[in-house]
């Protein structure tokens, strides 16, 4: 169960397919565990998270989001805690992505959930369940919803 003031950092994933349509099941989940995040706990995310997210709406989408409209929907993102990546964050995701385990992009989000102290970390990209520098990875989409939302309390 993850505390009422647990600190989750979110993947540009899940936000993403908040606003995807082509995909209707993981779009409700996307949703509603950003909800659910939001009543439960403090949302981190970095500024790779924003970049991210507006590229990845604004050419990978079909339909493709508007670039007005991707740049209102990503400012709306900056009300969350956004954490800039320094040198430092770089160098340390650099030596977590030498292991060949994760790739670099990942490493980042990793090393910035770390920095920030989350305690979870909302991702399909990594194994879920993992537990990595104390950041639990959670995969909103995997498993039963209710299961999913019951870990916010």
């Amino acid at each position: 169960m993850i505390s009422m003031t647990a600190t989750l950092f979110v993947d540009t994933n899940v936000f993403v397919y908040a606003v995807d349509d082509r995909f209707p099941e993981k779009q409700g989940r996307a949703a509603a565990t950003l909800r659910a995040a939001g009543k439960r706990g403090r949302c981190v995310i970095s500024t790779q998270v924003l970049q991210e997210y507006y590229a990845t709406v604004t050419r990978k989408m079909n339909p493709r989001m508007p670039p007005v409209a991707a740049a209102e929907s990503t400012r709306r993102l900056t009300a969350l805690d956004v954490r800039g990546i320094d040198a430092k964050t770089v160098l340390a995701a650099i030596q977590r992505a030498g292991s060949g385990q994760i790739s670099i992009w990942d490493a980042l989000i990793v090393q910035s959930a770390v920095e920030s102290g989350c305690s979870v970390l909302l991702t399909e990209d990594l194994t879920h369940g993992e537990v990595i520098d104390g950041v639990r990875v959670v995969d909103p989409f995997q498993g039963d919803e209710e299961e999913v939302l019951a870990l916010f309390g």
